[in-house]
C-alpha cells in the first residue's frame, strides 16, 4: 500500500470470530486491511494515530475488545484500556482521517430490569466492569467522533471460543451439565450480524441494536444446541444466577428491539433458532 493512499475499510480485532468473518465477507468487494492486537495495540495513542494515519481508510469497523466478562472483574484497568480509552483512540485518529467510525457494543451497557426488548433510546445502566467498559466506549464514540454503535448480544460464530462450540464439546461427553434458567436474551449468529453491518455502512450514523430474533434462556440456548446436533436435551439441567455464581453480574433481561434497523429499511435478522440450525450444520459439514 503506498503513503496515502485511501483504503476502503479497515477492521480492528481481526483475529476475533466477529473480524474474521467481516474480513472474509467485505474483501470480496473492498480494498480491506484487517489489525488484530499484535498489529496495533489500541490502547497506545500514539501507535493508534500512526497506524490509522498511515493506512487512511474511509471505514473503520472496531471490533477489538475485552470481551472474557468475568476476567474484566479481576483486571478492571485492562478492561477499560481496552474497551474504553481504545475506542476514544480509534475515534479520536478516525476524526483526523475523515474515516467514518462503526463500534461494536454489547447488550451488557443495560442493566437487564426491563421486561420488553430495549431500544435504542434506553439509558445504558451496566452491572458490570465489563459492560461499563463498553458504555465508556459508545460515549467516546458518539460524543467525541460522530461515529456508530452497533450494539449486539450472546455473539457465536465459527471462528474463536464461544458458548456454541462449548455447548457442542460438553455434549459430546454425554454428561449432565447445568446452565443458567434465569437470564434472557437473544443468541445472534456472527454470519447474520455481519450481514447487517454490511448494509449499515452507507447508512446515516446512530445507534443500532443487531441481533437475531426472538430470544431464550442460556438453558433453552443450550438444550436447543444439543437437540439440533444430535445429543440428548435431558442432559442439560436448569440452575439459577445465583447457584451457577459467576463473577460479574449479566443482566437478567437483555433482548434487543432492532427498530433503528427498520427505520433504515433494513430486515430484522431471522429468528435466533433458525441462525442456529445453518450454524451446527456448517460446523458439522465443513
Amino acid at each position: 500500500m503506498r503513503e496515502g493512499e485511501k483504503v476502503d475499510i479497515l477492521i480492528t480485532g481481526a483475529h476475533g470470530q466477529l473480524g474474521k468473518e467481516l474480513g472474509r465477507k467485505l474483501s470480496l468487494f473492498h480494498s480491506v486491511v484487517s489489525l488484530g492486537k499484535k498489529e496495533l495495540d489500541i490502547t497506545k495513542q500514539e501507535e493508534v494515530a500512526k497506524i490509522i494515519s498511515h493506512v487512511n481508510p474511509q471505514i473503520i469497523i472496531h471490533a477489538a475488545a475485552f470481551t472474557a466478562v468475568d476476567q474484566c472483574e479481576t483486571d478492571r484497568k485492562k478492561a477499560f484500556e481496552v474497551n474504553g480509552l481504545g475506542a476514544g483512540y480509534i475515534a479520536q485518529a478516525a476524526n483526523k482521517v475523515n474515516a467514518r467510525m462503526f463500534y461494536i457494543s454489547s447488550d451488557y451497557v443495560f442493566d437487564g430490569n426491563k421486561q420488553t426488548p430495549y431500544i435504542e433510546g434506553d439509558e445504558p445502566n451496566p452491572q458490570s466492569t465489563y459492560g461499563m467498559s463498553k458504555w465508556l466506549g459508545e460515549k467516546f464514540v458518539l460524543n467525541l467522533y460522530n461515529g456508530t454503535v452497533i450494539r449486539t448480544s450472546w455473539l457465536y460464530g465459527h471462528d474463536g471460543k464461544n458458548f456454541v462450540k462449548t455447548m457442542l464439546e460438553l455434549a459430546k461427553k454425554k454428561k449432565e451439565i447445568k446452565v443458567v434458567n434465569d437470564q434472557i436474551g437473544s443468541p445472534t449468529y456472527v454470519n447474520d450480524l455481519t450481514e447487517s453491518i454490511i448494509q449499515l455502512l452507507d447508512k446515516k450514523n446512530g445507534i443500532y441494536h443487531v441481533s437475531n430474533s426472538g430470544s431464550c434462556t442460556w438453558y433453552e440456548f443450550a438444550r436447543t444446541i444439543f437437540e439440533e446436533a444430535g445429543f440428548n436435551p435431558k442432559l442439560v439441567l436448569p440452575t439459577t444466577t445465583k447457584e451457577y455464581g459467576a463473577l460479574a453480574t449479566r443482566p437478567r433481561y437483555s433482548v434487543l428491539e432492532n427498530s433503528a434497523l427498520l427505520r433504515e429499511s433494513i430486515k430484522p435478522l431471522r429468528l435466533w433458532n433458525e441462525a442456529l440450525k445453518e450454524f451446527i450444520r456448517k460446523e458439522t459439514y465443513s
